[in-house]
C-alpha cells in the first residue's frame, strides 16, 4: 500500500494458530525444477562480520548502490523509502542481514523488503539498527531528511515520500488491523507507540517537516 517492493505475504489459520506465509524470492522455477538465486546480504556487501554489524550504515550502502547496482537512482529511492517506513511503523530491527541484493554475476539488484515488524517499545526515544547518516541512527524523520542527499533525493522529494507514507498508514490502519484480526487492545497498544510514535517528529523545527508535525499533532 505504501509503494514499497515487498515479499508477498498472507495470514492463514491452521490448527487453531495464526500462520504467516511469506513467498520466497530466492528461488526460481525452471524446467529442471527449483533453482537458487544468487543473493548476498548487506552485511557481506559492507565487508562486515557479526561483531562489527553495529557499524553498518545506510550511507555506506547507498555509496555501494551508486556504483554496483542496476538502476541506482530507483534503488536509492526504494531504500530511502524503506528507512522511512521502518521508522514510521517502529521496526528497529533493520540490521544489515535484513537487507539483501541479488547477484547476477555482473551487477546487484535490491531484493524485496522482508522482516519488517514493529518491535516492542517502552519509552519515548528509539534508534535504528543501522546508522542512517554519519553517527546518527535516531528513529526520526528529520534524520531521514538530513540523509536524503546520500540517496540522490532533494528535501522536497524526501518530504513527498514521507507524507505519502504517513497518509497511507493513517488511511489503511484499520483495514490492516481487520485483516490481521487484531483486538481492540492490541490496536490501541500499537497505535501511537510502535505505529507513528510522536518521537518520529522530534527535531522538526523548520520547513515542511515542521508543518507536517504540526498537522499530525492537530489530527
Amino acid at each position: 500500500m505504501a509503494g514499497l517492493d515487498v515479499a508477498p505475504v498472507s495470514l492463514r489459520s491452521a490448527a487453531g494458530k495464526d500462520v504467516l506465509l511469506v513467498e520466497r524470492f530466492d528461488r526460481t522455477a525452471t524446467a529442471n525444477g527449483w533453482e537458487r538465486k544468487g543473493l548476498v546480504s548487506a552485511l557481506t556487501l559492507l565487508a562486515l562480520d557479526e561483531m562489527m554489524a553495529r557499524y553498518a550504515s545506510y550511507e555506506s550502502l547507498a555509496e555501494l548502490i551508486r556504483t554496483k547496482f542496476r538502476n541506482a537512482p530507483g534503488t536509492l529511492r526504494e531504500l530511502f523509502s524503506r528507512i522511512v517506513f521502518n521508522i514510521l511503523v517502529g521496526n528497529t530491527d533493520d540490521h544489515a542481514r535484513n537487507h539483501a541484493a541479488f547477484w547476477d554475476g555482473l551487477m546487484l539488484m535490491l531484493t524485496p523488503a522482508y522482516d519488517i515488524c514493529p518491535q516492542g517499545r517502552h519509552g519515548h526515544t528509539a534508534t535504528q539498527a543501522m546508522l542512517i547518516t554519519g553517527d546518527d541512527r535516531s528513529s526520526r524523520l528529520v534524520t531521514c531528511v538530513e540523509a536524503a542527499p546520500h540517496f540522490l533525493l532533494s528535501e522536497e522529494e524526501a518530504m513527498q515520500i514521507i507524507e505519502k507514507q504517513i497518509t497511507c498508514i493513517e488511511q489503511n490502519w484499520l483495514k490492516a488491523c481487520d485483516e490481521a484480526s487484531l483486538s481492540e487492545v492490541d490496536r490501541n497498544l500499537l497505535w501511537g507507540n510502535q505505529i507513528l510514535n510522536p518521537y518520529v517528529f522530534e527535531g522538526a523545527e523548520t520547513g515542511a517537516l515542521k508543518d507536517l508535525a504540526k498537522r499530525y499533532e492537530r489530527g
